[in-house]
């Protein structure tokens, strides 16, 4: 199963680069991205099978040591998750928009991944932390009650917990917003 995602979320930069090395050594697993971001943290997301994302984990958490901030790995993560991650481009048709903010990159991965399961909805984009203060959010679209069922149910995952900023569902959204959003 290669849909598995590993995240790994360090406070220091070169720890980060290191873990990432590791990561990649320890079992065979693709990087999705590693990379700096603010405040000084150093953010790695890769994918493969269940067991090699745990042991690419493993062995990048033993680098990062005390720099490790938080750490996940996600079976069966929804496809849609690896596209909003890569800021896919927008659908055709847009109805309402959803949006849910985090203190924490890894929950807003969580909240994600629940939300697309959830209801029928379109993940936008996931913004992981960078140029935001280390705070991420997600975006979404679909019909009003799609939206509103994956907006709760994305805040609302055990993995999330603590780390929700604020959410929004804006019904009908001005189309020049909709395509400021990507």
């Amino acid at each position: 199963m290669t849909n598995t995602i590993g995240f790994l979320e360090l406070n220091s930069i070169a720890k980060g680069i290191e873990a990432a090395d590791a990561i990649l050594k320890a079992a065979e697993t693709r990087l999705i991205f590693a990379k700096a971001s603010c405040p000084g943290k150093y953010y790695i997301l890769f994918s493969g099978e269940v067991a090699a994302v745990q042991a690419s984990l493993d062995a990048g958490i033993r680098i990062g040591g005390s720099h490790t901030v938080d750490s996940c790995v996600i079976p069966r993560v929804h496809p849609q998750v690896f596209q909003a991650i890569n800021q896919s481009s927008m659908p055709e048709e847009m109805a309402a928009v959803g949006v849910m903010e985090f203190f924490s990159v890894t929950a807003a991965v969580y909240a994600a991944d629940a939300a697309a399961k959830a209801a029928d909805v379109t993940l936008l984009d996931i913004r992981l932390g960078t140029g935001i203060g280390g705070k991420s959010f997600v975006t979404m679209t679909g019909e009003v009650a799609a939206v509103s069922e994956s907006v709760k149910c994305g805040i609302e995952t055990p993995n999330a917990q603590g780390m929700v900023v604020s959410s929004v569902v804006i019904p009908n959204p001005h189309r020049d917003l909709l395509e400021s959003l990507l």
